[in-house]
């Protein structure tokens, strides 16, 4: 088997990564054609195309496998950094960015359960990037080998990793309380929805829809809908009056309790199970990490049915 070149590899991740050749050589300190040249002498060495020329920059299948060995790399240069710095506390600890060590987490996890679970890695200085995407989709990311795990509502695991299921968060539809009074003041309804606007983080997610569809038993919803990315800003949203937002519930516990947001629709939630997908490795790093993110989603998340 051949014997990579480590800086070739991470020029191939730092185009990825950054999207373009520009950035990589910006990140890596080089010029430009420099980067084109060891992309093109690694191409040489496996015999294939690894990037796809489009718009955005892609890896081939080729480009998949390397990025992944690349990010296992990473990974174990990580854990000896951890495990060093255990030995000699007091030794500066050096963070390369070639050291990161990438998951896909969706917004709402990072909003709610997933930042406390990853706190005390984070100050033990996991060099850590978490990278956010719809729950339905983080796993593309995984899949291309850009992380080395991902927290996704598809359950069948990908060739090479493991599952764990993490439970549900629920789900539930609020409105400012003076917004429900004036637009909706007997509750959501299959009769009424369509009259209010409900808020989604983009074109890709479905959940406003999803909540109305199972809670009234409808087939097609069409929803009016705005788009705005992040959940805290959906909250935020929701208390400015501007349309109803399907939220989880452990963001709308407070606002409820307190009276300054309505539930819409009481006894009604949609429970969206999540799983942990991560690279199946022998590694005391992610391993910890695993056991984080699954810790304190038993304690946030409730059982799936």
């Amino acid at each position: 088997m051949s014997s990579y070149d480590p800086a070739a590899l991470e020029c191939l991740a730092a185009i990825v990564e950054e999207g373009g050749f520009e950035r990589a050589a910006q990140r890596l300190n080089v010029t430009q054609s420099a980067v084109s040249q060891r992309l093109r002498v690694l191409e040489a060495q496996v015999g294939s195309v690894l990037i796809v020329r489009s718009r955005p920059l892609r890896p081939t299948p080729a480009g998949q496998l390397l990025l992944k060995h690349t990010k296992q790399l990473r990974l174990l240069r990580a854990g000896l950094e951890r495990d060093l710095q255990e030995l000699a506390p007091s030794a500066p600890a050096g963070t390369r960015e070639d050291e990161r060590i990438a998951i896909a987490i969706n917004a709402d996890s990072i909003a709610t359960w997933a930042m406390g679970a990853l706190h005390a890695l984070v100050q033990q200085r996991l060099p850590l990037e978490i990278i956010v995407d719809d729950q339905d989709f983080t796993q593309e990311w995984l899949r291309s080998g850009q992380v080395l795990g991902c927290v996704t509502t598809l359950r069948q695991a990908l060739r090479g990793c493991k599952m764990v299921p993490l439970g549900a968060m629920r789900y539930v539809a609020v409105a400012a309380t003076g917004y429900a009074q004036q637009h909706l003041p007997q509750g959501l309804s299959a009769h009424n929805f369509r009259a209010v606007s409900f808020l989604s983080f983009n074109r890709k997610d479905d959940m406003a829809a999803e909540f109305v569809a199972r809670a009234f038993g409808l087939r097609r919803v069409a929803l009016n809908q705005l788009f705005v990315p992040g959940s805290e800003a959906q909250m935020r949203a929701v208390a400015a009056g501007w349309a109803v937002g399907v939220v989880p519930e452990l963001l709308a516990r407070g606002p409820v309790a307190d009276g300054s947001m309505v539930d819409l629709a009481p006894g009604r939630s949609l429970p969206i199970a999540l799983y942990w997908h991560c690279w199946n490795l022998e590694s005391a790093l992610l391993d910890a990490l695993s056991a984080a993110l699954t810790g304190a989603a038993a304690q946030a998340l409730v059982a799936a049915a």
